[in-house]
């Protein structure tokens, strides 16, 4: 699974799957120090990156494609010895969201980009909120600063082609063992033909609080209940994981299992391109069952940044930096989206 990949489409694969989550990375390399300099700023890196992948005022500046839905989580209440927060104790907690597809372009099809997210956000009675992104991807290619800085180089598009350079992809994942899961991953990956039968993970770690104040390192996932299918060989249709998704909710809601995966000591806590042992215990922590679509943009959602640090008491971040970075970078997006719409006089 270490050996460089080999041929252009697997290495244009990789420089897609690459790219999109190199936007994330983009947008809060400077707020976390990665990076540094006076000439690197976050608005100058977000310029750049906005520059290469597109200018769309008012939208979001990564994963800007999606639609809003609504539900709630139910806990099973095997959560509720590792964390005091409610979500894992109240009956019903009621859940906004948005899935969508990675990339700055809104108007991409569906089916053209391999990173799809889903964002949550759980609001309990106790007046306290729980936000959360998760991607498809389990991982990410790099852990270092100077693997950041690599993968903005490899990633930078060929100007003859507009497209990143495979050469220079393989020579970065080559030069980067440490992306060797991410690769793994990439090369194994089969999209689904809905969101409803897609995994999303955490990929960072975070601690839940017990009771007694001890701290249990965890990442989360959230696993489809409905089957797998494989995506289409050939798809017409612009919209198609969206107009899927409307018609699924149609004939009922649409359930995953939240899944709490717990780090063992030596366990990577703030090594986001490290995955653990697939032996490593789970909890299943409840469902979350999504009701109904609100609309492409226009849902409850529209307004919400889903700062992965907005974390309710009996949750806490790790110390894995890429969590604060992640911050930064978000409220840079939601911050400069909401100017654009305004001078617009809308909100897409």
């Amino acid at each position: 699974m270490n050996s460089p990949l080999h041929g252009p489409d697997k290495a244009l694969r990789l420089a897609g799957i690459g790219a999109v989550m190199l936007a994330l990375g983009a947008g809060f390399a400077y707020a976390a120090g990665w990076i540094g300099g006076p000439q690197l700023t976050p608005q100058r890196i977000i310029d750049t990156f906005e520059a290469q992948a597109g200018h769309y005022p008012g939208y979001r500046k990564n994963h800007a494609k999606g639609l809003c839905v609504s539900g709630y989580f139910q806990p099973s209440g095997q959560a509720a010895t590792l964390s005091t927060a409610r979500a894992f104790t109240q009956d019903r907690v009621p859940v906004i969201g948005r899935f969508a597809i990675g990339g700055a372009n809104p108007f991409a099809p569906d089916t053209g980009i391999p990173v799809r997210s889903l964002a949550i956000e759980l609001s309990t009675d106790d007046g306290q909120v729980w936000r959360t992104g998760m991607n498809n991807p389990p991982v990410l290619a790099i852990s270092t600063p100077q693997g950041f800085y690599d993968q903005v180089l490899a990633n930078a598009p060929d100007p003859a082609t507009g497209k990143p350079d495979p050469a220079k992809q393989q020579a970065f994942f080559a030069a980067h063992p440490e992306s060797a899961a991410f690769r793994q991953w990439t090369a194994s990956y089969k999209p689904s033909d809905s969101f409803a039968n897609t995994q999303y993970h955490s990929i960072n770690a975070f601690r839940l609080i017990d009771a007694s104040g001890t701290a249990h390192p965890v990442r989360w996932q959230l696993e489809p209940q409905t089957p797998f299918a494989a995506l289409p060989g050939k798809v017409d249709d612009k919209q198609f994981l969206q107009h899927d998704l409307q018609q699924r909710l149609t004939q009922g809601p649409l359930r995953w299992t939240l899944r709490l995966v717990l780090a063992n000591p030596g366990d990577a806590q703030d090594n986001p391109a490290q995955p653990w042992p697939a032996e490593r215990r789970s909890v299943d922590a409840g469902a979350l069952v999504i009701e109904q679509v609100d609309a492409p943009e226009q849902g409850a959602c529209r307004d919400l940044n889903f700062d992965p640090l907005i974390l309710p008491s009996g949750i806490q971040p790790s110390n894995d930096p890429i969590l604060a970075a992640r911050s930064a970078a978000y409220s840079e997006s939601f911050n400069r989206r909401s100017r654009e719409s305004l001078g617009a006089g809308a909100r897409p």
